[in-house]
């Protein structure tokens, strides 16, 4: 009779779902049949652009007819986090990885070999190395000859700063990116690197009173430091480019003008379900790059409130192009 009972007790326990963390692991596909993909998202830090990101590629793939759960981690800009949070999927044994911003996938591809490697806001995939084995995603490169050559426009600068975080291969690459534009448009070009964000705010005062209008790139670390470059700026009576539009709200930039992240983190989606149907990452994009360069991706937000204050004009082939106008402290929508 104990046998009896022991062998039931046992049968019983044999049925139930495995519990980690809190969460039901594997209950989908048990009960469907259908394949039940585990995928883990580490994001190097909060930010309204990478949160764009993030909502994006799950938004996306709600719309497909995968099966998928999602691991969201994020890392708060620590690097010995990003390194944990690799390790975890590893662990986790996840079907596919992703990596928002540079840090974290570059930690994802250095660590995965056999499962696809998918990347966003990355600016540079090849300087970063992520242009190897199964890693793929999407780049958000722009245009910063451009984007600088509109702020002298604007601004009549004739000396350009830059902040930029010297352990960001992305930050490196758009500091020497700028600094070769302005150098192009005979303006000078006054750079300071930092190591994390606590930096930030004294790097811009260390500059404010060489220059005539500051540049910031999609630069993680600096990027995340936005209000306290505007305060400095905003207090200078200087000019502020920020080539990411999620700071342009709330805050006292002149121009905005770059990627709609969460319109990156919809074609990271679409990479992803390429990956996860048997799509080569490779044969993805450029060499295993998607780059955004349809214009309904772009956003090029101008502040009428603070060029009146600063005594600058957009002229109206400028205005013309513009998605977002602040005007009269308003938010006017222009597409």
């Amino acid at each position: 009779m104990k046998k009896q009972l022991l062998a039931c007790a046992m049968a019983l326990l044999a049925s139930l779902p495995l519990i980690a963390g809190g969460q039901i692991e594997g209950t989908a596909q048990q009960s469907s049949g259908e394949k039940v993909y585990k995928i883990g998202v580490s994001k190097l830090l909060p930010h309204p652009a990478l949160d764009k990101v993030e909502q994006g590629l799950q938004d996306y793939l709600a719309t497909t007819d995968l099966k998928i759960t999602f691991d969201l981690q994020n890392a708060n800009g620590d690097i010995s986090t990003v390194n944990s949070i690799t390790q975890k999927f590893k662990s986790d044994k996840d079907d596919l990885v992703v990596g928002i911003a540079t840090p974290s996938a570059q930690s994802l591809a250095n660590t995965f070999s056999d499962i696809p490697v998918v990347y966003s806001a990355v600016t540079d995939p090849n300087q970063a190395g992520l242009n190897t084995g199964l890693v793929c995603g999407v780049s958000d490169m722009n245009s910063v000859e451009s984007q600088i050559q509109l702020l002298v426009k604007v601004t009549n600068a004739k000396t350009i700063g830059n902040i930029y975080c010297s352990s960001e291969a992305n930050g490196v690459v758009q500091m020497e990116q700028a600094k070769a534009a302005c150098e192009k448009l005979g303006v000078a070009f006054v750079g300071v690197a930092v190591n994390n964000t606590s930096e930030v705010k004294m790097a811009a005062q260390s500059i404010i009173d060489r220059v005539d209008a500051i540049y910031i790139a999609t630069d993680n670390a600096v990027i995340s430091a936005f209000p306290a470059i505007d305060e400095v700026c905003n207090k200078a009576q200087k000019g502020l480019f920020s080539s990411d539009p999620s700071v342009a709200p709330d805050s006292n930039f002149l121009i905005a003008w770059g990627c709609d992240y969460y319109a990156i983190g919809i074609n990271t989606g679409k990479v992803i379900e390429q990956c996860l149907k048997g799509t080569d990452p490779r044969t993805i994009g450029d060499n295993g790059a998607v780059y955004m360069t349809n214009t309904s991706d772009i956003e090029l937000w101008l502040n009428l409130d603070q060029a009146k204050k600063l005594g600058y004009t957009f002229s109206d082939d400028v205005l013309k192009d513009a998605a977002v106008l602040i005007q009269d402290g308003k938010q006017v929508s222009q597409k």
